[in-house]
């Protein structure tokens, strides 16, 4: 199916021990190109999340963002080491006693003591864990973006291809009027110059100009990379930089046609294609 570069995507989880969200946000561009913002704690991850892009998209300038919100302390349930508290009361009376002063001990004092309060360790094995799991989800989901707004694309695409044939249609059925244009252009030519020019000569020069400014070839071409772009936009995989290889050769055929027109009617075809031409042109440029 055919996906586009741009798209956006962005999940959450809400843990015990906090939370996490990712953001992906993707725009066209050549090659592969991913930029990471992660936490400290978790910049470890990056090879390991460049060979899931690589796995899972081919071309697109991607930012991608982790944050990390550590649970606050007060939700968490206050344990005390009892054993080190012993040990801190005992050192401090141990040093009243020796400097033979008298006072009371002050509990928030004693809390405050390194040791003394015990906050559960986080868990680094299910942080990271957690942590590309979400990024799993959060992949898939620019994937499913990537398609759906591919999707649309496709459709302008094909909408502009119809568009082009129905101006090949008109080009086909305007070239026996090119001959007729010829030879009113050439007797008009002889007139003005005095020169009678007999049937013989007229339709040499007749077939001359036909084969120099036989445009059928061009016709058909255009016709034939209609087809490989219709043919290119049902295959699976990337197929950006084929399609705007197809736009470059299409684009050379119309110039080719006007050059050789010598009616305004194909002219006009040939101006409408080129247009047509430039709007898939700057379509594809989004396209994987």
């Amino acid at each position: 199916m055919t996906a586009s570069m741009t798209a956006f995507a962005r999940k959450e989880t809400h843990q015990s021990w906090g939370s996490l969200s990712w953001e992906l946000r993707s725009v066209n561009q050549r090659y592969l190109e991913p930029s990471f913002r992660l936490p400290e704690t978790l910049k470890d991850l990056e090879p390991a999340l460049r060979n899931q892009l690589r796995q899972a998209l081919s071309r697109g300038k991607l930012d991608v963002t982790l944050r990390f919100y550590p649970a606050e302390t007060t939700d968490l349930p206050l344990n005390i080491n009892q054993a080190r508290l012993d040990q801190v009361i005992q050192a401090v009376e141990q040093v009243q006693s020796q400097l033979n002063r008298s006072g009371h001990l002050n509990p928030l004092q004693l809390l405050q003591w390194q040791g003394v309060i015990q906050t559960p360790e986080l868990d680094e094995a299910e942080l990271r864990q957690t942590a590309l799991d979400l990024f799993s989800e959060t992949l898939a989901e620019l994937q499913a973006a990537r398609l759906r707004e591919g999707e649309a694309l496709q459709a302008l695409i094909e909408e502009r291809l119809q568009q082009m044939t129905t101006q090949l249609g008109l080009a086909q059925a305007d070239l026996p009027n090119t001959l007729a244009i010829w030879q009113n252009q050439l007797r008009e030519k002889a007139a003005r110059l005095g020169v009678e020019i007999s049937p013989e000569r007229l339709e040499q020069e007749i077939a001359v100009l036909a084969q120099k400014q036989d445009v059928a070839e061009e016709l058909d071409r255009l016709a034939a990379h209609i087809k490989e772009v219709r043919r290119a936009l049902g295959s699976k995989g990337p197929i950006g930089r084929r399609l705007d290889f197809l736009m470059q050769e299409m684009n050379r055929e119309a110039n080719t046609l006007g050059s050789k027109s010598i009616s305004l009617a194909l002219t006009q075809i040939s101006v409408e294609l080129k247009v047509l031409i430039e709007q898939m042109r700057e379509q594809i440029q989004n396209l994987e």
